[in-house]
Formats: C-alpha cells, sequence, structure tokens
C-alpha cells in the first residue's frame, strides 16, 4: 500500500522543488556550524597584498566554505534522484571528484601556509581524469543515447539500440530510435544537430569508430576550462555563488526540456532519455549556491576557496557535455570565460612588451577583471550586481538560442 502523496514523487517538478528547497535548507542550516568549527581550527586563507579595498577585512574570514556546496547537493541528491541513473551517477563523481581536488588545494595553502596550493601538473592531472571518465562514458555505456527519426538513423548509418513508436507534437504517430552517437546541438545552425564524426568524415565509415579521438580530448578541454575559469572568478563576495547559480538555472531549463519528448521535438532540439534526472541534480546545485550566498555576499563571512569553484566550474562542464550543450558555453559562461580571457591576455601582453621594450605593460589595472574594476574605485557589492545582470542576460541569451536559427 502506497503512502499518501507518495505518487508525488514519481514528478520531476515536485523533486526539483523539493531538491532546491532541501538543499538551501541543509546549506544555511549547517552553515552556521561550519564555519564556526573552522573559525576554532583558524582556516583563513593567506591574502596577498594587492592593494585592493577591504584586504584586511577579509584576512580573517575563514575558508574551505566549498564543503557547505558539497553538502548541499549530494545530500538532496541522494535522497531525491534516481541512483541508478548513469547521469546522476556521473554528476556526484564530477561533485566529488573536483572537490577533493579543490580539499587538497586548500588544505596545503592553509595548513602548510604554500600559497601556491596544489601544484597545477596536478590540478590538470585531476581535470583530466574526470574528463576521461565522462568523455569514455558518453561514449561506451548503453544509457547515453539520443532520439532521432528511424530514417535519419538509417540514412546516416547510426548505430540504433532501440526503434520508438510515440505521437509527436502533432499528435502524429511516427516511428523513432534510440541511437548511440555523439550527436550534439549546434546554436544558430538550421537542423541544430551535428555529429563529431562529421569532422573525420576523410576516414569514411571508420569515423564513428575513432570519434573518440575527437571528442575525449574536447571533452577534457572543455572541463578544465570551465572550472579553471570558476576558479578565477571567485574572487568576490558573491561572484562566483551568484553566476554560478544563474549558470545552474539555465542547465536545469535544458535538461528538462531535453528529457522531454514533446518538449525537445517542438523546439527542435535533442531528445535525450534518462536525462531528466539532472533537473534534480540541478536543482540541488541552484539551492546550495543560494543557501551559500546567505554566508557569501558582502561582507562574506566564508570563501569557497577551490573546495568550492573548482567543484562548481566541474560540475557546469560536465552538465552542458551530458546535456550535449556544450557549444553554448562561451554564451552562458561568458562570465567566465572573460574572466578567464583577462587573465590570458594580461600576462601575454606583459611579457610580450617586457621582451619588447624591456619594460611589462598591462592591458587592465588588474585581473582578473573583477579586480579591475575595484582599482577603478568601483565598490565590490556593484562589481558582483552587475556581473550578475550580465550574467542574467547571457541566460536568456542562451536559452533564446533554442529557437535562432
Amino acid at each position: 500500500m502506497d503512502l499518501p502523496g507518495a505518487g508525488l514523487f514519481k514528478y520531476i517538478t515536485f523533486r526539483a522543488g523539493l531538491a532546491i528547497v532541501l538543499s538551501l535548507v541543509i546549506t544555511m542550516l549547517f552553515g552556521k556550524r561550519i564555519i564556526s568549527y573552522l573559525k576554532s581550527l583558524q582556516i583563513n586563507e593567506a591574502q596577498r597584498s594587492l592593494g585592493l579595498a577591504g584586504e584586511k577585512m577579509k584576512a580573517k574570514t575563514p575558508t574551505m566554505g566549498g564543503i557547505m556546496i558539497v553538502m548541499g547537493i549530494v545530500i538532496p541528491c541522494l535522497l531525491l534522484a534516481r541512483l541508478d541513473n548513469v547521469y546522476i551517477q556521473l554528476l556526484l563523481f564530477a561533485t566529488l571528484w573536483m572537490a577533493a581536488i579543490g580539499f587538497v588545494d586548500d588544505y596545503i595553502k592553509v595548513f602548510r601556509k604554500d600559497k601556491r596550493g596544489l601544484k597545477g601538473r596536478f590540478k590538470v592531472l585531476g581535470q583530466f581524469v574526470l574528463g576521461l571518465v565522462v568523455g569514455l562514458t558518453m561514449l561506451f555505456h548503453q544509457d547515453v543515447i539520443v532520439r532521432v527519426e528511424l530514417a535519419q538513423a538509417k540514412q546516416h548509418g547510426l548505430v540504433i539500440v532501440k526503434e520508438v513508436v510515440q505521437r509527436d507534437a502533432q499528435g502524429i504517430q511516427r516511428t523513432y530510435a534510440h541511437v548511440k552517437s555523439q550527436l550534439t546541438n549546434v546554436p544558430f545552425v538550421k537542423g541544430n544537430t551535428m555529429g563529431y564524426d562529421d569532422f573525420l568524415f576523410f576516414l569514411g565509415e571508420n569515423a564513428s569508430t575513432w570519434v573518440w579521438i575527437l571528442f575525449i580530448p574536447l571533452v577534457i578541454f572543455i572541463i578544465t576550462a570551465v572550472s579553471n575559469a570558476a576558479n578565477l572568478t571567485d574572487g568576490l563576495d558573491g561572484l562566483a555563488a551568484g553566476t554560478s547559480a544563474i549558470i545552474g538555472a539555465t542547465l536545469g531549463i535544458f535538461a528538462y526540456v531535453s528529457g522531454h519528448a514533446l518538449f525537445s521535438e517542438y523546439l527542435d532540439i535533442l531528445y535525450i532519455p534518462f536525462s531528466e534526472e539532472i533537473v534534480i541534480f540541478s536543482a540541488c546545485f541552484i539551492g546550495t549556491c543560494i543557501g551559500f550566498l546567505w554566508y557569501n555576499s558582502y561582507p562574506a563571512k566564508v570563501f569557497m576557496g577551490d573546495t568550492g569553484s573548482l567543484a562548481l566550474g566541474g560540475i557546469i562542464a560536465a552538465m552542458a557535455v551530458l546535456l550535449r550543450k556544450e557549444l553554448l558555453i562561451p554564451i552562458l559562461c561568458g562570465i567566465f570565460l572573460v574572466e578567464n580571457l583577462s587573465v590570458i591576455i594580461q600576462v601575454f601582453w606583459f611579457k610580450y612588451t617586457r621582451k619588447k621594450y624591456g619594460e611589462g605593460r598591462r592591458v587592465f589595472l588588474m585581473s582578473p577583471l573583477h579586480h579591475h574594476y575595484q582599482k577603478l574605485g568601483m565598490h565590490e557589492s556593484k562589481i558582483v550586481t552587475r556581473f550578475w545582470i550580465v550574467g542574467i542576460l547571457l541566460a536568456v541569451m542562451t536559452v533564446i538560442t533554442l529557437k535562432i536559427r
């Protein structure tokens, strides 16, 4: 006999709503105790003297608050998501793996008093492992499939897992095929899909066999780039957490429509069976980011440290790849991209001008970009709010790409 109301748990929307609330409550409820514990251990990140406003005030703020973010994601996800779902398994792995790398980095900085933290090659190795796991799972796991029309599958010689007869958005009965293929959605292009094996056309019929040569390095690059960019963005109170919440909400929308047969057909995007569970994970992600903001908004009572920032970036990258929306990352994660580019441009120009003129010159007053605005005298809460506004605009633009062809 079913318990009264148990049927509600069949609905993605109900579980997602509950996940946001539960994640928010867990992060806020345990946050105060975790912050007190971190303070008692004097876990404060070593502050560099950069000549920025508020540096002395931040010196005694505890770090490694990313533990709160991990708790807020993992606990509700274990309670509300289907744990036999391959996408949930991958995202939980991404969360714990990247958080562990960040934790080691923070531990070295705090307890060994080494400002450099974990050596860069070990961070890259950890990101490489995550990219490899995600890429191989996407290629070979039996549940990682997409739905296309049967005629299209046969025309392109795709590996058909099973045939499905369903009614489309107009109520017409049609025959579809669930296929193993590295198809992905392409913005601004009519047809809206592309296979990575298309770039290996010169291999003929063997293109699908060798697609891993292209796909796996791309996944590794995406995960490495986004996680490092999220880490660079975590420089002002509330900036990384707020920006990540906006991105997570957008990916949650994509997960919902990609996992719904009728919505995906109406929007002309790939229908990805089993991906609807990513909505639950996204809800946990949004809830914990907002909950963390309760303590991390200006003036911050805790910093997330690399434990949180590397995890946030790794999760966002993994979700985008699993939802086959990785080509939208430059738009959706535009804040991360600009922050990353500002550092690259600054370093390149400084080295180039030092070699050419004997004295290094700068494009920005300081990088990443948010510090440039601080140097201009703008208050950090205003900088963060404006970055959030830009992040929201980018998120809206990303959603609009569903219909712009």
